[in-house]
Formats: C-alpha cells, sequence, structure tokens
C-alpha cells in the first residue's frame, strides 16, 4: 500500500491505493492516518509514502486541470456495507460533473427510491472521495449537506466543474 499527498485550490489531498494501483482511500487531508482508518481492515496495510502515484497522480492533476472525466476510469477499491452501498458506490461514479443530483435522484438511480437514507450512507460511508464523487450529490432544496472534508471543499468541487476554467 503506497500512499501520496498533493497541494490543490481546495487543500491537501491524499490517496492511499494498492499495490496494483487501485484507490482504496482518498480525501482532502494531508494525514493518511485519516484515510486509513476509513478503510476496511481486509484492506490494510504497512503505508509508504511515495512522491508520485503513477495514474492516480496524473488523473488528479488533469481533473484539476479542467479534464473533469480523467478520473472517471481510475480503479476504486472499497469494502464496506451491504449490497446496497457497494452497488450505490458504482451508481455514484455514473454521476456527471456539473450536474450534481439530490439524495433522492441518487437512490431512483441507484434502483431503490424508497432508500434515501441508504444513498445518504453511501455517501458518508464513501472512502475514496474525488474518484467516487460522493461531493455530486446535494440535498432536495440544492444546498450541500454535509461532506467528510468540510462544506468549503464540497462548494470548491463543484464549482470547479460547473467551470473548470475559473
Amino acid at each position: 500500500m503506497h500512499y501520496s499527498t498533493m497541494a490543490t485550490p481546495a487543500g491537501s489531498f491524499t490517496a492511499v491505493v494498492d499495490d496494483d494501483g487501485a484507490v482504496l482511500a482518498s480525501g482532502f487531508t494531508a494525514d493518511p492516518t485519516d484515510l486509513i482508518a476509513l478503510m476496511h481492515p481486509t484492506l490494510v496495510a504497512d503505508a509508504k509514502p511515495e512522491a508520485h502515484l503513477g495514474d492516480v497522480t496524473r488523473a488528479v492533476k488533469s481533473y484539476l486541470e479542467g479534464d473533469l472525466t480523467a478520473i472517471d476510469d481510475v480503479p476504486v477499491r472499497q469494502h464496506i456495507g451491504g449490497t446496497f452501498i457497494a452497488h450505490a458506490w458504482r451508481v455514484m461514479r455514473d454521476i456527471k460533473p456539473g450536474a450534481p443530483v439530490t439524495y433522492t435522484a441518487f437512490a431512483e438511480l441507484a434502483g431503490r427510491p424508497e432508500a434515501i437514507r441508504g444513498a445518504a450512507s453511501a455517501c458518508a460511508r464513501n472512502a475514496a472521495a474525488l474518484f467516487v464523487p460522493c461531493h455530486r450529490v446535494l440535498r432536495l432544496d440544492g444546498s450541500l449537506g454535509g461532506y467528510r472534508w468540510g462544506l468549503p471543499v464540497k462548494r470548491w468541487l463543484l464549482d470547479h466543474e460547473k467551470d473548470p476554467a475559473a
């Protein structure tokens, strides 16, 4: 397991990846232990710092430079929760940049329109922020709701995706 931290306009961003390059956890923190604590115990191993994580680092830099789909194909490996949450994380990756959805719409996209709380739980339990874009899910009234890494970060991400040239 390897990790790297980079500076972004939204603050420090750290990714933890497996030896095969799959993101195990990521978020807007400079402390990899914040991320490792979110990971399923079966995924945790000794984490080694790296200056560059190959495709993962390139994808994040491209995203920050305006290629909002650069993060779409980065492999992610998470294990928490039941089958609905795992399915919801896959569905979340299909929410397009600049087109956020409500928790209600997200539950519908995930095939369980009555599972609004389950959809919210999938967002809250997501350990791979940015790559599994829980920041693209909003409250029914369009307000931000919560975000593990802070509402200013969520606002920055949404604004960046609305106008990446700004």
